[in-house]
């Protein structure tokens, strides 16, 4: 009997469901594959007792719509920084990737899928050059993977975040406000631009393009009329201002490796009102909510895809590979590659431009 294994690792994202549900119907129609699941990313492989799930047609039936994943997450520790807890209270980490490697060989393990984002499949990497026969699905509402046209659950991701300009245009302006909206995306704002051209957003602040308070002063100041008018601001979490840093919080979580950004929208709230804003201001995090729920059917149709492809690439030996969308193809491209840099926003994108064309400000 043959094993592939997969583990769902980071931040959840709508679509996590459907590729483990499409890696196990690929598997079904070939003879003599088991597909197991490690709860909690590779925590399942290396807790005592281990919990290993076996996913069948069963397990995985009507799962593709469903939010989450039901093999669970998490986006601390790992088996490169696994953390204990030291004889005087502290904590620390050790490697325990070789204890894992031979685990999954005792488990007879042939192949392991790995779904994650940018920190998942540099893990996947590393695990590749243990000798462990590994394959990335990515997997980031952020898309910030350069590797692939697109990541499932970011359009599931902007599509909430659209949803939301929606609705607080119309207490913006039923109120004559300044409405801050600020999404998730990290150091990329695709999301946010996405958002903002799609909701009509006036102001749109995003990493890559820093801003400048006073710019984003004379854009509200150009909405109102004798104090009527409204503003909606979109930004993204890891936006700053020129000359400024990032918001970050540091959450004391055990065995985090990201860092947690958070209070963008805050701080901007105290920058207009320290550079004189006159007008009512109210903000909003959307924070998980763009992570949970259904997902939209694109991101269903490319994680089918991705779950697919991923199987097919275990029968191919492609391993130390991550599957990849180029339109209009499901391809692969190598690991190392991958994750050698970020997906960005480029401000000479058509993108951009275009939102500048109906008037968006970058503040800058």
């Amino acid at each position: 009997m043959n094993r592939v294994l997969l583990a769902t690792a980071g931040g959840d994202c709508p679509g996590l469901n459907a590729v483990i549900r499409a890696v196990v119907k690929r598997a079904s129609q070939e003879r003599d594959w088991e597909v197991l699941g490690s709860v909690q990313a590779f925590n399942g492989i290396l807790w005592e007792p281990s919990e290993i799930k076996v996913l069948d047609e069963n397990t995985v039936s009507g799962i593709h719509f469903q939010g989450g994943t039901i093999l669970e997450t998490t986006n601390k520790g790992g088996p490169f920084s696994w953390p204990v807890k030291n004889k005087d209270g502290t904590w620390g980490a050790v490697d325990r990737s070789d204890e894992m490697v031979r685990k999954l060989q005792y488990m007879g393990v042939d192949a392991v899928i790995n779904i994650g984002g940018d920190g998942s499949q540099r893990i996947s990497q590393s695990l590749y050059e243990k000798g462990l026969n590994v394959i990335g699905v990515p997997k980031t509402i952020d898309n910030d993977l350069s590797a692939t046209d697109s990541t499932f659950g970011y359009q599931t991701a902007v599509q909430i975040a659209t949803e939301s300009v929606d609705k607080l245009v119309t207490t913006a302006a039923s109120h004559n406000r300044v409405f801050v909206l600020e999404v998730m995306g990290r150091d990329s704002g695709w999301i946010a631009l996405n958002a903002s051209v799609a909701g009509g957003a006036e102001i749109c602040l995003l990493p890559e393009i820093p801003y400048d308070i006073d710019k984003v002063m004379e854009r509200i100041n150009s909405r109102f009329r004798k104090d009527r008018g409204f503003v909606i601001i979109v930004i993204a979490e890891g936006a700053h201002q020129q000359e400024g840093v990032t918001s970050t919080e540091d959450t004391g979580e055990v065995g985090r490796g990201n860092v947690k950004y958070s209070g963008a929208a805050a701080r901007l709230v105290d920058e207009l009102k320290d550079a004189g804003c006159p007008y009512d201001i109210r903000s909003t995090v959307l924070g998980h909510l763009q992570r949970g729920g259904v997902p939209l059917a694109y991101d269903r149709v490319l994680a089918t895809q991705f779950g697919v492809r991923a199987f097919e690439m275990v029968l191919e030996d492609r391993f130390g590979e991550m599957v990849s969308y180029q339109h209009p193809h499901i391809t692969s491209v190598p690991l190392k590659d991958a994750i050698s840099q970020h997906n960005y926003v480029s401000q000479d994108s058509d993108l951009i431009k275009n939102a500048r064309g109906v008037g968006i400000s970058f503040g800058n």
